[in-house]
């Protein structure tokens, strides 16, 4: 899952910079969060709870900055405009749905596990939401032509990332 998150966060970037989508931009935030929780997870793989709920924290914090950063590209979008690429937009947020999806599966039996368990459980689901946001706003884009919906779903996944930092910071073990 570390793998493929990283990898992910790579693919959605780099795609879109060049779709000059904010919800791709923001997915491909989220899942370098992801990569980190799983980095984390590893690490705190035996040992104590305290230290796994110090790896979930240290995710949730940077999942937190990581949010805010998303926004601000929102809000620079909104004033500044933007032109997202609809077809880019939909096709890589499928690609990852399909990924996003094998990982949650994959996670989903450990997902009452120590604190590090549930974050990422937590980081996994909301990245399916993304992924059909980001399909459902590359669809209205190019329907309607507006930037709009692009921005709508920036938002919506950075305020998805915030209350996953929201409850992961919440986790005591």
């Amino acid at each position: 899952m570390l793998g493929i998150n990283a990898l992910l966060f790579v693919v959605e970037m780099t795609a879109g910079l060049i779709a000059r989508s904010t919800g791709l931009i923001g997915e491909s935030l989220d899942n370098f969060a992801d990569a980190a929780v799983y980095g984390l997870a590893l690490y705190a793989v035996g040992h104590s709870v305290k230290m796994q709920v110090r790896a979930a924290h240290l995710a949730g914090v940077l999942q937190l900055i990581l949010a805010v950063g998303v926004l601000v590209e929102v809000v620079r979008r909104f004033v500044f405009g933007s032109e997202p690429e609809s077809l880019v937009m939909m096709a890589i947020a499928f690609v990852a749905l399909i990924a996003n999806t094998s990982c949650l599966l994959l996670i989903s039996k450990h997902r009452e596990g120590g604190a590090h368990m549930k974050a990422s459980w937590i980081f996994s689901a909301n990245d399916v939401v993304i992924n059909l946001g980001v399909i459902t706003a590359g669809a209205l884009v190019a329907w309607t032509g507006s930037n709009y919906p692009d921005l709508i779903i920036g938002t919506i996944a950075g305020g998805i990332v915030l209350n996953g930092a929201r409850r992961i910071l919440a986790l005591k073990g």
